[in-house]
């Protein structure tokens, strides 16, 4: 597994509840941003991997909360990836308040790779380069 990249995310008040809490869901929704940011760092998108005949469906999701994050609030999106078996991949998570270091939240989703009408299939070349030269990009990117 390679080193992290870190993505920036604000906490928008949209994100909150009447506390001024983020809701629990989002926290998804900034995995996903770590996701994406880390696809676009080595000139990608989801959207030139799904063109490519490669689908990238979420298998599995897990996120464990450790401290609310609240309106206008920076939070670190730190992402990694593995390959799991034959046709999925792993991504890792932690978030972190940007001000304070605090963990706000850690956990995964798992990808299984499919063809557009959702049968499994091996990682293709193209994806398995592009995921190597997001390790190699991390290296400089890291933050621990």
């Amino acid at each position: 597994m390679g080193a992290s990249f870190v993505a920036e995310q604000r906490v928008l008040y949209g994100d909150t509840d009447a506390m001024g809490i983020a809701y629990y869901a989002n926290y998804l929704k900034w995995f996903e941003i770590g996701r994406t940011e880390l696809f676009r760092l080595v000139g990608s998108s989801y959207q030139e991997v799904e063109v490519r005949g490669c689908f990238l469906p979420v298998y599995e999701a897990y996120c464990r909360y450790l401290k609310p994050a609240r309106y206008d609030d920076i939070i670190h999106i730190e992402t990694r990836f593995s390959f799991e078996g034959k046709a999925r991949m792993r991504f890792y998570y932690r978030l972190f308040h940007k001000q304070s270091g605090f963990l706000l939240a850690e956990g995964y989703t798992v990808h299984v790779c499919t063809d557009e009408e959702g049968r499994p299939l091996k990682p293709p070349v193209y994806l398995k380069e592009m995921l190597q030269q997001m390790e190699r990009v991390q290296g400089g990117n890291s933050s621990s």
